[in-house]
This record gives structure tokens, sequence and C-alpha cells, in this order.
């Protein structure tokens, strides 16, 4: 098992717990958008979702210019930019009248949560003995981030309102900033000044290959990240009509889900280190139409049982995108290879924000369900475009 000084754990939890702070804030809006639509006057939440599309767009578009950054000012001044300003966002969010000013302020979050997967994950796995497993931990925090967004936005919305839901989180962003300045010692210089090696070299054509599959691939994905983690509290409020009805209780069940499908990054992480990349995310991404054409048409409990597998595969296929950038590419270059695969595959996926409202309301969840499906099919002909990796290329 690899170790690490007490320093470098010190760096390595406060890198997790940001990312799991970078999904718990992109997902407030869409667990208390029902509340934040009766208190703005919508009728229907659906009405209310595309407002909320501008954080997404820009946690894409946001990511090549923090990448650049991240090379070439420094990692850790950049994750101190997103500490204070995800803080100072969420005060923002909290304090706003309308819906365009909201969309405003989530736009602005957006921005600033643009910073942490092209430049946290650099930071995190540079120098790292066995990578998979660094990005399948950092993965679960992630995830648990998610998981924390729909337990803690249900109880503080049912406990004190949807603004208390963006304050207090707010808070507690802007004291890790304060703590992150005292405990993660600055760098002798920044990454674009210092030269490694990749773990595996390939010709530049074949290397372009390779990005361009894992852009395409991660922009479905993303698609289905998006759609289910903004939908699902709703979904299971619709699906679950008459067996549960309170908010708190739907955000605790949700929780459990996400909970433990974060579960399945650990199990991948691992698994990254031992088995071809290829052959293990094309058997993931086969797994998961199946799995969406049955929650499509499921009720009640039948269709949580379902929700879990669904997301399961779906939290389970994350990790692949940042273990192909620290298995192909330098690290004096990764948060600008990573910010520019994030422009353009999360740039595309933030339209699953926008369109999810419109589609729910026209055509209902299960639908969207199927559609999702064929999202995922997609994701695995692009796949099949991935050149394969040298044996003992893959076993180191």
């Amino acid at each position: 098992m690899q170790r690490m000084s007490p320093p470098a754990r010190s760096v390595a939890l406060l890198l997790n717990i940001a990312h799991a702070l970078d999904h718990l804030f992109l997902l407030i809006f869409a667990t208390a958008v029902a509340a934040i639509a009766a208190d703005f006057g919508f009728s229907r939440w659906e009405d209310l979702m595309p407002y909320g599309v501008g954080a997404f767009l820009m946690f894409g578009l946001g990511s090549l210019p923090a990448g650049k950054l991240g090379d070439s000012w420094g990692r850790r001044p950049m994750m101190l930019v997103f500490f204070f300003g995800m803080g100072a966002s969420a005060l923002l969010a909290a304090a706003t009248q309308n819906a365009w000013q909201l969309a405003a302020a989530l736009t602005l979050l957006g921005a600033f949560s643009a910073i942490y997967h092209p430049v946290g994950i650099p930071m995190l796995v540079q120098g790292a003995k066995k990578p998979g497993a660094t990005i399948g931990i950092n993965g679960l925090s992630g995830n648990l981030g998610i998981a924390a967004a729909a337990l803690a936005t249900g109880f503080l919305v049912h406990l004190a309102g949807w603004r208390a839901a963006f304050a207090v989180p707010g808070l507690l962003c802007i004291a890790l900033g304060l703590l992150f300045a005292r405990v993660v010692p600055a760098e002798a210089q920044p990454p674009s000044r210092r030269k490694t090696a990749s773990a595996i070299a390939l010709a530049p054509g074949q290397l372009a290959r390779v990005l361009v599959v894992m852009t395409v691939a991660s922009a479905t994905a993303g698609l289905l990240f998006n759609l289910t983690t903004n939908g699902n509290a709703q979904l299971l409020t619709e699906r679950l009509g008459g067996l549960v009805n309170d908010p708190a209780t739907i955000g605790l069940l949700l929780a459990g889900v996400y909970a433990l499908a974060s579960l399945s990054q650990v199990v991948v992480g691992r698994l990254l280190d031992r088995v071809p990349l290829k052959r293990l995310q094309l058997g993931i991404v086969l797994c998961q139409a199946p799995l969406l054409a049955l929650a499509s048409q499921a009720q009640g409990w039948w269709l949580y049982a379902a929700l879990l597998g669904v997301m399961v595969l779906i939290f389970g296929a994350i990790p692949f995108t940042d273990a192909v950038i620290v298995r192909y590419v330098d690290d004096h270059m990764r948060s600008r290879v990573a910010g520019l695969r994030l422009t353009l595959s999360l740039g595309f996926s933030s339209l699953a924000v926008w369109a999810l409202g419109p589609v729910v309301k026209a055509a209902g969840f299960g639908t969207l369900f199927l559609w999702m499906a064929g999202i995922s099919l997609c994701t695995a002909a692009a796949l099949l475009a991935m050149p394969g990796e040298p044996r003992r290329a893959a076993a180191a």
C-alpha cells in the first residue's frame, strides 16, 4: 500500500474534500429547485431548471483557463482561488431575489468550480505510485459530495429554507480555504517549468487519437452524469409518490444511492492499476443501457433499486478520463490537457441541465431514461476506436 508523509496526507485529504465540495455546490440548486421555484413564483420546478445551465456551462468553459493558470502560475494558488471563490459565490446565491439574479450567481459559482478538476486532480496524482487507486479514492470523495448535496440540502431546506442550503456550505468552503493556505506548502516552481515522463509514451498521432476518443466518451458520459444527478431528486419524488413525500427523507434516500454507488470508483481505481483501460471501461459502459431501460419503466422501490444500479455504473465510469491523462500525458502539461478536455466535454454535457426540465415536462422521465440508454451506447461506440495498450505497459 502506498505510504505518504503526514504533510502529504494532509494535502491529499484537503484536495479530496475540495472535490467533494466541488460536486456538492453544483447540485445544491438541482436539489432545492422545487423550493426555490415556489419562492420565486414559478408554478413548476421544470420552468426554473434552465436558469442553472450557466453553472455547468462555466464548469466546462472555465476549465481551459484554469488549467493554463494551474500549469503556469501554480496549482496551490489556483486552489486558494477555488476555495474562496466558491464560498463567496454561494453566499451571493443565498442573497438573490429572483431567477435571473440566481442564474448570474450560479454562473459565477460554475466559473470557480471549473478550477478543481484540471488543477486539483493533477496536484493530487503528481508523483503517485498507484495513480489508479489515488484517482479512485478521489472519485469516491467527489461522489460523496454529491451524496452530501442530496442529504444536507434536503435537511437545510426543510429546517431553514433554501438560502441556508447555499450559505452554510459557503462559509465552510471559506474556512477550508484558510486551512488550505496554512497547511499546504508553497510550490518551488510551477508545473510548466518541471519536466517528468508520462507512464506510457505514444506516437503523436496515436496520442491524438486517444485524447479525441477520451473527449468524446467523456462528453457522452457527462450527459448521463448531469441528467441523473440533476434529475434524480425529482425522479424519486415522482416515482415514490405515496410511499415517501418528505423532502428530507427523499434527500436521505438519494444520499444512500450516491454513497453506495461511490464505492464503485474505489474498485475501478484499483482495477485501473491492473486491467487494460479500454477493456474495463467498455465493459462498464455496455452494462449501462439495459439498466437505464429498466429504470425508465420501474416504479416505487423497484425504481429505487434500478437507480442504485444505474448510478453504480455511471459513477464507475468517471475515473477513466483522469486515468488516461495520468497514463499518457506528462505532468508539466496535465492541467492544460485536462482543461482543454473539460472545456470541450463539459461544455457539451452542460446542455443536459438546460434540457432536463423541458424534456421531463414534455415527455416524462421514462422517455428521458430511454434516451440515456441510447447515449450510453454512443459512449461504447466511441470507445471502440480507443487503441489498445501494450501488455507490459498496461501491467505497469
